[in-house]
């Protein structure tokens, strides 16, 4: 019965009902009745001629000239203009010579089914397409139909459909567990109503892309299940003024008829910006959306069942009136996985994809801090795309160790060859950052190196934390700015002539040197406070609708300061790869023999490596003097930690700083000064600071690579 309810409301009936009438109009308009067209001119030579005719008719009106022969031969044929009076002569001749027995003139009166059907059938044709194609418009309209862009774009996943369970999230327990009580409240309302207590009206996920704010939507739809009503905030923007607030009123309608019911709005920052920012004043489009979307919630029945689940990365852009809580009450943050999050998220992922037994998930989650749900879903994608290209049976390690390196850094160029002397600038290149990371206290372990080009790269050093980091310390900071810079040090101190690959390391440097200056107050010229104002006009961009919140001088000060922080950070680069040079020559011949080294390969050559000092106290002030008492332990800290060195200890070996003087930097921490260990003894010490980088030249034999024949690799010496 559906089927024949359906084929009665679509338009097939209507098809075969304008085609049986133009069946029935053409029945009516008459046929051939046996008549054989002819040609006019063929018509009138036959009455012309002496042939015996049976019978002619004209009918007038229509012009129709019917013969008949004496052997029942049929002719029909139309005149024109004025021949029927020639016409009507010769028929009378031919009579009276008796070759025609008879002819007949005919004005037939029209019927009226004829004349109706003649008259009205063209506009009971067009009427019909019309109520039609009205009928098709509105069946459409909540998929974009020409008359229904007012109504709701909003899909809907009902009970049947097939659901996300928090099984299938990992990595964000907090979030969770916050999504468990939406949960009850939609599955189980009278459990909290009978203790007083309200359904909240929405809840915001914000958090970095690909972080499972989507799925955790959809999780709590299908554990709860109920209908899910998804949407994008970009859908309620159209070119008709007032869709936008038509259709948050058709999604909230659909949403209280089909409750308890959960309404997904992804990247709601799409029209829940702050009013006011945009270029079309109060009668902004984008606006009126907005303050319909408020209307709804607030006018939201507490008792009602309905939930509003937004989704943004930008929370920062969003108008207070909608984060106030009343509106969105629950403001959960869904963060990058940490180890255990991200070694679950990996299990997950990894579940239907054949791995070798020698797999560890868990040591390909410590090598991916950082990296959210998607990334690592795309990680075990690309092994597994890798291992199917191989024809391999399972995915291995070494799949999953290119899967990585693709992630970060890009598809592996195998067709740009590059000649001898661009490959030793890249190893030495890299081999600068990897000595300077591996020397300085406070950066993180070197886990990987490599001259093979990757995505723009023409080599990588990968430096990663062996577990999760969520601060850094100053000294942290300034090293780690001394090993962005140590590819353009390593350029200058080998060959004497930098090349353009450094552009990318000194652009990060110098966001690091400024942030430290503007936005943590870890400078002690400028202070402990915090420069530029985070306020932007939305529509505007970050950089262009920036405000200035300090003077000319002040900004004079920050680029003095960022400057000079850069250029220590360089100096030391500098010198710490001119101390451990012989170091840096074995890290390049490995790095050209084996293209790619890992961990354990680069450890084993830095073993000779002298290491940098500590850095000393930092207080930002001669009036603040540090303390020498180091803090206490805490109860239930002690053992957790027991290799933990004290505060002001030294780091990997290396001698304790001395003792803090009254002020700001201890000795050995203002720029350009360094304090060696007692037991170093660099290669050479000239006049001035010490030490003194050696004199530039090629690397010695029996410390380096030696210069392949056919030139000079190391490029011309400057003076």
């Amino acid at each position: 019965m559906k089927n024949v309810s359906r084929i009665f409301k679509g338009p097939l009936i209507w098809i075969l009902l304008c085609i049986g009438l133009i069946i029935v109009f053409l029945q009516f308009t008459g046929s051939g009745n046996g008549y054989k067209d002819i040609p006019t001119s063929e018509a009138v030579s036959i009455i012309n001629s002496d042939k015996k005719l049976d019978s002619v008719t004209l009918t007038d009106g229509d012009q129709v000239i019917k013969i008949t022969e004496n052997d029942d031969k049929k002719y029909r044929s139309y005149w024109v203009g004025n021949q029927s009076d020639q016409l009507v002569d010769k028929l009378n001749a031919r009579v009276q010579d008796k070759t025609l027995k008879s002819w007949q003139g005919e004005n037939p009166g029209q019927s009226i089914w004829k004349a109706l059907l003649i008259n009205f059938l063209p506009f009971v044709i067009i009427l019909l397409f019309f109520l039609w194609a009205m009928n098709a418009a509105q069946g459409m309209g909540g998929r974009g139909g020409v008359m229904g862009f007012g109504k709701s774009k909003a899909k809907v996943g009902s009970k049947d459909t097939p659901k996300s369970t928090f099984a299938d999230v990992a990595g964000c327990q907090e979030a969770i567990d916050e999504l468990q009580e939406i949960r009850e409240f939609l599955a189980e309302p009278a459990k909290f109503q009978r203790v007083g207590a309200k359904i909240p009206k929405g809840v915001l996920l914000y958090g970095p892309p690909g972080t499972g704010k989507t799925l955790l939507a959809r999780a709590v739809a299908g554990e709860a299940g109920v209908p899910f009503f998804s949407i994008s905030g970009s859908d309620f923007v159209e070119m008709f003024v007032g869709v936008g607030a038509s259709r948050v009123r058709d999604l909230f309608e659909q949403a209280k008829e089909a409750a308890p019911a959960i309404i997904f709005i992804d990247e709601i920052d799409a029209v829940g910006r702050h009013r006011g920012a945009g270029m079309g004043g109060g009668h902004d489009e984008r606006e009126q959306t907005l303050n319909q979307l408020l209307v709804e919630m607030d006018g939201f029945d507490v008792h009602g069942g309905v939930i509003l689940i937004a989704a943004t990365n930008r929370p920062d852009v969003l108008d207070p009136a909608l984060l106030r809580p009343g509106r969105f009450d629950r403001q959960i943050a869904v963060e990058a996985p940490d180890l255990d999050g991200r070694l679950k998220i990996l299990q997950v992922h990894a579940h239907g994809k054949p791995m070798a037994d020698n797999v560890d998930l868990a040591s390909i989650a410590r090598r991916t801090p950082g990296m959210t749900g998607a990334d690592l879903a795309n990680v075990l994608n690309e092994a597994a795309l890798l291992t199917a290209r191989a024809n391999l049976p399972v995915i291995g390690d070494a799949e999953l160790d290119e899967a990585i390196d693709r992630v970060i850094a890009g598809p592996q160029k195998k067709t740009r060859l590059m000649n001898e002397h661009e490959r030793l600038v890249t190893a030495y290149h890299e081999g600068g950052h990897a000595l300077v990371a591996a020397a300085m206290p406070g950066t993180d372990p070197v886990q990987k190196i490599t001259i093979l080009p990757r995505g723009r790269a023409l080599g990588y050093t990968m430096v990663m934390p062996d577990s999760d980091k969520y601060s850094q310390t100053r000294g942290e900071l300034l090293d780690s700015m001394a090993y962005m810079m140590g590819g353009r040090a390593a350029e200058e101190l080998i060959f004497h002539d930098p090349s353009t690959g450094a552009s990318n390391d000194i652009e990060k440097a110098t966001k690091v040197a400024r942030a430290l200056v503007t936005q943590y107050g870890l400078s002690a010229r400028v202070g402990t406070v915090q420069l530029g104002s985070g306020d932007s006009e939305p529509f505007l961009g970050m950089t262009t609708g920036q405000q200035r919140d300090y003077s000319d001088e002040t900004a004079k000060i920050i680029d003095d300061e960022v400057r000079e922080l850069l250029e220590n950070a360089h100096q030391e680069a500098f010198d710490c790869l001119d101390a451990n040079r012989e170091v840096l020559d074995e890290l390049v011949c490995q790095l050209f023999a084996k293209e790619t080294l890992s961990k354990a390969e680069v450890a084993e050559i830095f073993k000779p490596l002298k290491r940098w000092p500590e850095r000393g106290a930092f207080t930002g002030s001669d009036k603040r003097v540090p303390s020498s008492i180091p803090p206490v332990k805490p109860p239930q800290v002690v053992g957790v930690d027991e290799d933990a060195p004290e505060v002001g200890a030294p780091r990997r070996g290396v001698i304790a700083p001395p003792a803090p003087e009254p002020g700001g930097d201890l000795p050995g921490d203002n720029p350009g000064e360094w304090q060696p260990p007692s037991d170093w003894q660099p290669p050479s010490v000239g006049g001035g600071k010490s030490p003194q980088p050696p004199s530039p030249g090629p690397a010695q034999p029996g410390e380096g690579p030696q210069p392949p024949s056919g030139g000079n690799p190391w490029g011309p010496r400057r003076s």
